[in-house]
């Protein structure tokens, strides 16, 4: 079926409340890395959905937050840059009846562009008295004219296909965007680094894994198909990498081997991962670091 309709969707909110579980839920598979560690996301993260004669483009974002360093004001600068020139706007929060500084931020945002937005009250798989959810709605309704509202579980996918099907009255007319293979804009490289950056979100405690970036080194293809994968995993402290690498080179190969699993799975081939650990002190202060590492707002 041809594209009459195509638009920009951006999900916003503040870090944890489940915005790349959505985006990921929405798009059908995994386009967006996601762990229980707030700031899982650090860049914007797109996702295509093609139904019938309409094309969504979504863009996940970093969630917002008191910025401590260059990287979580780039961070910042990415979500509030995000609500300007799209076709709507997804303001996830989790079923609270009391918006924070970073909610109440969003929404006078969305107030002032005038973006038509949708409220998503996620993780409702947790709230046990249902009724709980008109208080959520109610203290958000105050803040912002919301066009809807829709309580989901993005883990569950409960919900999801409504908020798909209501979030098509506002894709415009327009001429198809992306090809209809498409699922994500992100190159496969990007997707490699970031596949293991989730890998060691998913392993390493506490701090650890927020001062860590992944640069890959080496993507290749070979004529059998299988494809060679080098990654250099850049933490900041001495101690970290001791970490990271772990006893015997235990925990290294741990990570690397739960990425590679997953490299495999979104290539669709075998892949041949080789990881190393560098220190580069205080990276997530240098603008040329976070430059190198693909960190742009372009």
């Amino acid at each position: 079926m041809k594209i009459t309709h195509s638009g920009i969707i951006t999900i916003v909110g503040r870090p944890n409340v489940g915005k790349s579980t959505l985006l990921n839920a929405l798009v059908g598979e995994k386009v967006a890395i996601v762990s229980h560690k707030p700031q899982t996301t650090r860049t914007r993260i797109t996702g295509i959905v093609n139904r019938g004669d309409r094309q969504y483009v979504f863009t996940d974002t970093p969630g917002l937050h008191k910025a401590r360093t260059r990287l979580g004001e780039y961070m910042d600068g990415v979500v509030r840059s995000s609500i300007t020139a799209v076709d709507a706007a997804v303001l996830v929060v989790e079923p609270v009846p009391s918006p924070g500084q970073p909610e109440k931020q969003l929404m006078e945002r969305i107030n002032g562009l005038k973006v038509p937005a949708v409220l998503v009250i996620n993780k409702i798989d947790t709230v046990e008295q249902k009724e709980k959810l008109l208080e959520v709605i109610d203290a958000y309704r105050k803040e912002c004219d919301f066009a809807a509202v829709f309580p989901i579980s993005a883990y569950k996918k409960q919900g999801v296909e409504e908020l798909l099907e209501a979030l098509g009255q506002f894709l415009p007319e327009g001429p198809q965007l992306f090809p209809e293979d498409m699922t994500t804009d992100q190159p496969e490289k990007q997707m490699m680094a970031e596949i293991l950056r989730e890998k060691m979100l998913q392993r390493l405690n506490k701090e650890i894994p927020h001062g860590t970036a992944v640069e890959i080194t080496r993507f290749s293809e070979r004529d059998s198909g299988i494809v060679d994968v080098e990654a250099t995993i850049f933490c900041e402290k001495a101690s970290h990498k001791g970490i990271i690498i772990g006893k015997h080179g235990a925990m290294l190969k741990s990570i690397s081997s739960l990425a590679r699993r997953d490299m495999e799975h979104f290539m669709g081939t075998k892949v041949y991962l080789q990881t190393w650990v560098k220190v580069k002190e205080n990276w997530r202060d240098s603008l040329t670091a976070i430059h190198n590492f693909g960190y742009r707002e372009d």
